[in-house]
């Protein structure tokens, strides 16, 4: 072998290559013309080409040949024999291809099986023995998808490298929207700067089985500040109750057709909530964590979906003894403070026992006002009932007060103080 760097050959029209087996240069032009040259940019004394096929007569003693496509040429200078293999490239385009699909529905749920019969020409060397070795062209598989980023985006999916000629069947993700497969490359296509059309490689265009969900909630929200772990950003998922909810599938469509939502409470195994909503709407008036399972599909597969975890908090109320209605903005209401009450009615009476004030709302309260005029500052007497979202009918009745869990009774005084303070 030629003690030559590969520096020392060299072409401005194509490109060389020095890892194949049995020979030190392959070069592949696109497009041989009269002006295509190898050139040898080394010192010598004696410097001589040869071609394979005749060894023995020398074709040039010049620093340059002009080759001939599927050509074996030997160089020797000054007695170090370099052997090169030419390659026109322009003789060697793919043209078409052939792709069948397996028709496995429920395998292409998660990958889809290709067949490839491609009509790509082999390209080739010889070594000065005579040896006919293939050369593996390396194309890369295209094909479209959707992403989810918030919103579904068409995206291609990421490229499949695939050594051509082969008898595999090829095994790619399924993609999940219509989308035709295509070949670009080869390698060698692209260190040339080639840029001829993608080969489409199915014959019609692919219609995706494969369904996917990532379904997405936001949560009615409250202001007001007398409720603990109320529901303040449309993303929480936890809090006081009652939690107004909505569900959004967001599966890829069209490919999807049918919906299952499913609500399971405590870890249950059965679901106490199903319906077939493409989106759901539900309030949640009990205590306890939820899961939420979606579940899309078509004739042909499903994707089941249950990242959502809800979770209601106990309840609890609690009522002041003094409020201040002076119009500072500050506990110039009689509220209770409170979470997860589903149920609320409160009523303030005077020191005569004549109701002065009634409501049902717990995020509201007395103003201290009696028919649109300040009440008499001092004690009142004040009756509240409640339900909590725990609040559990078949419990066992607490106490003296016979409540059940969840379920409350407040009296009591509260004192209308109109001071400045």
């Amino acid at each position: 072998m030629a003690n030559f760097t590969s520096a020392q050959l060299s072409s401005s029209t194509g490109k060389s290559y020095t890892s194949f087996k049995d020979i030190d240069y392959v070069f592949v032009f696109n497009g041989i013309t009269p002006s295509t040259e190898i050139t040898y940019n080394g010192t010598y004394t004696t410097i001589n080409w040869y071609k394979f096929s005749d060894p023995t007569i020398s074709i040039s003693n010049q620093t340059y040949i002009s080759p001939d496509d599927a050509t074996g040429y030997t160089l020797i200078v000054d007695g170090n024999k370099t052997n090169i293999w030419v390659i026109d490239y322009q003789n060697y385009l793919p043209t078409s291809s052939k792709l069948l699909i397996d028709d496995i529905q429920n395998s292409a749920c998660e990958n889809v099986s290709l067949s490839i019969n491609p009509k790509v020409p082999i390209l080739y060397y010889k070594t000065p023995g005579g040896d006919s070795i293939n050369i593996p062209r390396v194309f890369k598989l295209n094909y479209q998808t959707q992403k989810w980023t918030d919103k579904w985006n068409t995206v291609p999916a990421p490229s499949q490298e695939i050594t051509l000629p082969t008898t595999s069947a090829i095994i790619v993700p399924a993609p999940l929207c219509n989308t035709y497969f295509t070949l670009s490359g080869d390698q060698f296509a692209e260190d040339l700067g080639i840029k001829y059309d993608s080969l489409i490689i199915s014959q019609n265009e692919y219609s995706a089985v494969a369904v996917e969900c990532h379904p997405t909630s936001t949560v009615l929200t409250r202001d007001a500040i007398n409720e603990a772990e109320r529901p303040e950003n449309a993303s929480d998922v936890k809090g006081s109750a009652p939690l107004e909810m909505s569900f959004s599938s967001n599966a890829n469509l069209p490919v999807t057709e049918f919906y299952k939502w499913e609500i399971l409470k405590d870890g249950a195994s059965e679901p106490y909530i199903s319906r077939n909503d493409q989106d759901l709407n539900n309030t949640f008036t009990e205590h306890g964590t939820y899961k939420v399972r979606l579940t899309v599909s078509n004739n042909n597969c499903s994707y089941i979906d249950s990242t959502i975890t809800v979770t209601v908090a106990e309840s609890a109320i609690y009522a002041p003894n003094v409020f201040t209605p002076n119009g500072d903005g500050k506990n110039d209401e009689f509220r209770v403070a409170y979470k997860s009450i589903i149920s609320f009615e409160a009523w303030v009476f005077n020191r005569w026992g004549r109701q002065v004030y009634h409501w049902t709302d717990p995020q509201k309260g007395w103003d201290g006002n009696i028919n649109g005029r300040k009440a008499t500052p001092g004690p009142y007497f004040y009756v509240i009932k409640a339900l909590g979202s725990d609040f559990d009918p078949a419990s066992a009745p607490i106490g003296k007060t016979k409540l059940r869990l969840g379920e409350y009774l407040l009296k009591g005084d509260i004192n209308l103080l109109r001071g400045t303070n």
